[in-house]
């Protein structure tokens, strides 16, 4: 029996002429609401959706046959993947589908705003002719300030450069060598902010990127500077925004993403010198059709042989490599999240040494495994599959070292992150109950199984500071389920990682922090 699909979403016509000419069965069935969704979703083997589409916990539970959701798109906010992981369904999406345009809209938007257009326009066609009201300004030898240089930031940057522009950029995962490349200038947030007389934003929405354009950032910038942002609501503080365009601090801003969205209603709405137009940034003809076309191949191919591609859930792998890789696969990425965890400063480069049984395994998957694991706390969208392209991207070098078994274990993995200021490392294994361990840290020997809440710490080893620590957690109810240390000598250096059932908050961080002989304290979530 063929496979089916349930197109759910509008997508191009190109969608089903894929799977039509793959001897894929399709359904399309637009608008369906929770109710409907669920009642018919147990009758097909895949779901292609866009946005509308919301893939929850009870629609997925529903889905009896389903071995892949396809996004036509990147965001899969729409898809509750760890209930679709749970389930063994695939989870794909179409990362790049939709860059070119993306970029191409921030541009439109930022020569918009230099020139008032929007505004000119209506006040033109209501009969008017205020040629003076609308004085513009021009964008040659200004300084565009891009926060996210990745693959739409760069974009932006080319077609900025062409429009003779300065360009500077802020994204802790770009190297000097590839800012090089692409003719911008790294620097840091406040010169930035300090030098941009427009600013347009290209980072993902994490914890460390929301509200980054907020009351403080904004009394950073240049008087009179204008703001674009194509990339996620949340990332600017609207109220603030606001605020800054009454006072004049903000000459301008154009908005395609929005907190709340649909934006039926915002502060912004109706203010001077301000565009919105409703998450057009992939709007386009070409983009539609590209990610259409590119979702329905992947679809069909894991549907018919059972490749894998741009999954968000599971790496490019045989089903015969999976068993076996599985668990070595989660000690690689939990080795990459927690270096990347701890990253602060650019990377450079990362070096991964797989020794002994491990570097006989298909270590293609583990690298990206790795790599998705150091990107994904700055880069929300990071996965097996685009982690690889996307340090590429940033210039980070890579190196991967195999070798034969050293030590007491039949095979270990290290990670190394380079970073413009130093190297850290940190190693692990699987044992033979399948579960992945710590066993060193900065080259201190330790053994430890990382939990979904920890804390992380480097003292020196001096008497108290396990009672201090104690101490502190009794005082303020946090419970700990596992407590491993490591030291590299007496009275030299001890790292700490500390399991916990809940997540450190940060008024218990500020205070681990302060305590006697610590010298760095950082919680980690996995």
């Amino acid at each position: 029996m063929a496979p089916r699909v349930l197109i759910s979403d509008q997508l191009s016509p190109l969608a089903e002429d894929v799977f039509r000419l793959r001897g894929i069965e399709f359904d399309v069935k637009v608008g369906l609401d929770k109710a409907e969704l669920a009642e018919i979703i147990g009758d097909y083997d895949g779901l292609a959706v866009r946005s509308a589409t919301k893939a929850t916990e009870k629609i997925i539970a529903a889905a009896d046959k389903l071995k892949v959701i396809g996004r036509a798109g990147i965001g899969v906010d729409n898809i509750d993947i760890p209930a679709a992981t749970a389930r063994g369904i695939i989870v794909m999406n179409t990362p790049f589908g939709n860059s070119i345009t993306t970029a191409e809209h921030a541009i439109s938007l930022l020569v918009s705003l230099a020139r008032q257009i929007p505004a000119a326009d209506i006040s033109t066609q209501a009969g008017k002719w205020e040629k003076s009201r609308f004085m513009g300004i021009e964008v040659t030898g200004k300084t565009l300030g891009i926060i996210g240089c990745g693959n739409i930031g760069s974009i932006v940057a080319d077609r900025a450069l062409g429009l003779k522009m300065k360009v500077v950029a802020y994204d802790p995962f770009l190297s000097a060598e590839r800012a090089t490349d692409i003719g911008v200038e790294k620097v840091e947030l406040d010169t930035l902010l300090a030098r941009a007389d427009f600013i347009s934003l290209h980072t993902p929405l994490t914890d460390k990127t929301r509200n980054i354009i907020d009351a403080k950032a904004l009394k950073k910038t240049k008087k009179g500077v204008r703001i674009v942002n194509c990339a996620r609501g949340g990332l600017i503080v609207e109220a603030d925004l606001k605020a800054a365009l009454e006072s004049g601090q903000v000459a301008g801003a154009a908005l395609d993403v929005f907190a709340d969205e649909p934006a039926r209603e915002n502060p912004l709405f109706g203010m001077p010198g301000v565009i919105c137009t409703p998450h057009l940034g992939a709007a386009t003809t070409e983009a539609q059709e590209n990610v259409a076309v590119q979702v329905a191949e992947q679809m069909a191919d894991y549907l018919l042989t059972g490749a894998i591609t741009n999954a968000v859930n599971f790496p490019s792998i045989t089903a015969e490599e999976a068993p076996r890789l599985r668990p070595f696969i989660r000690l690689a990425d939990q080795l990459g999240s927690f270096a990347g965890q701890l990253t602060e400063t650019g990377l450079k480069g990362i070096r991964l040494e797989f020794t002994g049984d491990i570097a006989e395994l298909n270590t293609r998957a583990l690298t990206a495994a790795a790599l998705a694991g150091v990107l994904r706390p700055i880069l929300q969208d990071a996965n097996m599959v685009s982690a690889p392209v996307l340090a590429r991207e940033r210039g980070i070098a890579l190196e991967e070292v195999t070798r034969d078994q050293e030590g007491a274990y039949e095979g270990y993995m290290r990670l190394t992150v380079l970073t413009e200021r130093q190297e850290r490392s940190v190693a692990g294994t699987v044992f033979s109950d399948g579960k992945p361990r710590i066993i060193q840290v900065k080259d201190i020997d330790m053994e430890a199984e990382l939990g979904p809440n920890m804390l992380y710490t480097t003292n020196a080893d001096k008497p108290g500071y396990i009672g201090a620590i104690g101490t502190l957690f009794g005082e303020n109810e946090v419970n700990v389920a596992t407590f491993h240390l490591g030291r590299d000598k007496p009275g030299g250096d001890a790292i700490a990682l500390i399991e916990v059932d809940t997540p450190i908050s940060d008024e218990v961080l500020s205070k681990v922090r302060k305590l006697p002989h610590v010298m760095q304290a950082q919680r980690l979530r996995f």
